[in-house]
């Protein structure tokens, strides 16, 4: 039986339980704690973590009390921010950004009666786990819609060189050279999760480089604003981004948080809540994707479906070889695929990126 199925079935034999601890908490329900690295309005990342959130807080209703803290800095405030949510007697905390992971290790060994989730790290603790998504797969996905879509060159804005972004960059052009084997990808870093003034003007100078498309990995939606006001396309980050470039938009990637914290939340209610690592994607409903935009063409559009069906089933690895890096290295050879281990550290780019 798949993993997700067996969670789902798992969180359907507690909901007696639940229903005893909803009546058991009204006056005291369980706390649990957010820290978000941007604002809830980014309409990008904290966004969706935010909708995950409320959904959670939908779906257990009094047996739950939510609080979050948002622009919280990668750095000492981020510890600082996690012990007051200890102090004010959260029971399960959520740290949503990669930056988070050392300070929430910290906290979370001197609270061992806390339990912590940490997004998009490593580290683990008796009391600490680590959830993840394969934004990749979704990246390949788009990846095969500019290939089929792009006269070859795209602009990707990019927050941070850190392994999850590069394996975005690199999954979007292994997928466009399958199509357009001479496709190229020109990156900026704007060194920010968000920052609508930095983000529109790295979009601009792509286009002024030649992009026709652009991809992000910030978190506002100032790229595809840009892109529908200069007349290219765009694909959207985190949430369903048309709404602000309808011609621009040919498809978003969508982060769907919602089932994974109504899941653990409630497996920390019941006393059923245990360390994991868990990295979803695709298959598991993580990742979601846009419905394709009005410019998206018959031809992309096939491909598109046909990526993102072969990836939920298994038989389309985005990182199988034969992959060479920029300097025409063989990286992955061919037959092979490259292990979660290897992308979690990946620190190089592919054939085709120029960053």
């Amino acid at each position: 039986m798949q993993r997700r199925t067996l969670l789902i079935s798992a969180t359907t034999a507690f909901g007696a339980r639940l229903a005893g601890a909803r009546r058991a908490n009204a006056a005291n329900p369980f706390k649990v704690g957010f820290v978000y690295v941007g604002p809830i309005g980014d309409l990008g990342w904290t966004y969706q973590h935010d909708q995950g959130r409320l959904a959670m807080q939908k779906e257990l209703g009094e047996a739950v009390s939510t609080q979050y803290v948002e622009n919280v800095g990668e750095g000492p405030d981020a510890e600082r921010v996690i012990r007051q949510l200890v102090s004010g007697g959260n029971q399960l905390i959520y740290t949503t950004s990669f930056g988070y992971m050392n300070p929430t290790e910290r906290v979370a060994k001197a609270s061992p009666a806390v339990e912590f989730e940490q997004a998009t790290g490593y580290k683990t603790l008796p009391n600490m786990a680590e959830y993840n998504s394969r934004f990749y797969e979704g990246r390949a996905v788009c990846g095969a819609i500019a290939g089929h879509m792009s006269k070859g060159v795209v602009g990707y804005v990019a927050s941070f060189p850190i392994p999850e972004v590069v394996m975005g960059i690199n999954a979007f052009t292994l997928a466009a050279r399958k199509v357009n084997p001479n496709f190229q990808t020109k990156v900026i870093w704007v060194n920010t999760w968000f920052d609508p003034g930095r983000e529109s003007d790295a979009a601009k100078s792509l286009i002024d480089q030649g992009a026709d498309i652009l991809a992000q990995h910030t978190d506002s939606p100032a790229v595809i604003q840009t892109a529908e006001a200069r007349g290219v396309f765009g694909f959207g980050q985190s949430s369903d981004m048309s709404r602000f470039g309808e011609k621009a938009t040919l498809t978003s990637i969508v982060d769907n948080w919602a089932p994974y914290y109504i899941d653990r939340t409630k497996l920390a209610i019941t006393g059923k809540w245990k360390t994991d690592s868990v990295w979803w994607g695709i298959k598991e409903g993580m990742v979601q994707l846009a419905p394709w935009g009005p410019s998206v063409t018959e031809e992309a559009r096939a491909a598109a479906e046909d990526s993102k069906n072969r990836i939920a089933a298994g038989t389309l690895l985005p990182f199988a070889g034969p992959i060479k890096d920029q300097k025409g290295a063989v990286k992955v050879a061919d037959g092979k695929a490259m292990s979660d281990d290897e992308l979690l550290k990946m620190n190089w780019y592919v054939e085709g990126v120029q960053a």
